[in-house]
């Protein structure tokens, strides 16, 4: 893990400790790589409180109760199913905060969506928001760059 997304992730800890909030996380595109930098950081366990990686679509449905119905009208990487999935996991987590995360991380397109394609989307108590990216670079990098975007995106809603 980067420097900068440590220090994104101790302000994360600490922003989430000041209003005694809780996050967590439903993770397609990142397949636990956000849970794990935000585990990663010491004092973590005070506010995170966990996670479900979604990669297939019956999981996304079942465990984050995202409509099959939204995913046939929308696809998989959407904004849509995005703030699904973060809804979702803040429902069944019980969790104050929830980041989410889908897109296609390549090599090449999936479902005429172009790699590089993602969606992020973050719940919280005054409702949900979700932000597209196309992010550069070979499978790793853009998985990467998701994940330090997710963070960002989250310090940036919790300072306000």
């Amino acid at each position: 893990m980067s420097e900068i997304t440590e220090a994104t992730v101790s302000e994360i800890i600490k922003l989430l400790r000041t209003s005694n909030h809780t996050l967590a996380v439903a993770e397609s595109i990142t397949g636990g790589m956000l849970g794990g930098a935000i585990t990663s950081v010491a004092g973590s366990s005070d506010v995170f409180i966990g996670g479900i990686v979604a990669y297939n679509v019956r999981i996304k449905s079942e465990l984050l109760a995202v409509a099959p119905e939204l995913i046939s009208a929308h696809g998989v990487v959407s904004r849509e199913v995005a703030i699904a999935m973060a809804a979702g996991v803040q429902r069944r987590l019980g969790s104050d905060w929830a980041i989410a995360t889908t897109g296609v991380a390549g090599p090449g397109p999936s479902s005429g969506v172009a790699a590089g394609t993602v969606w992020i989307a973050i719940a919280g108590p005054e409702g949900a928001t979700a932000e597209p990216l196309v992010l550069p670079g070979d499978r790793e990098a853009v998985r990467m760059a998701a994940i330090d975007r997710a963070l960002g995106a989250f310090t940036r809603i919790l300072r306000g």
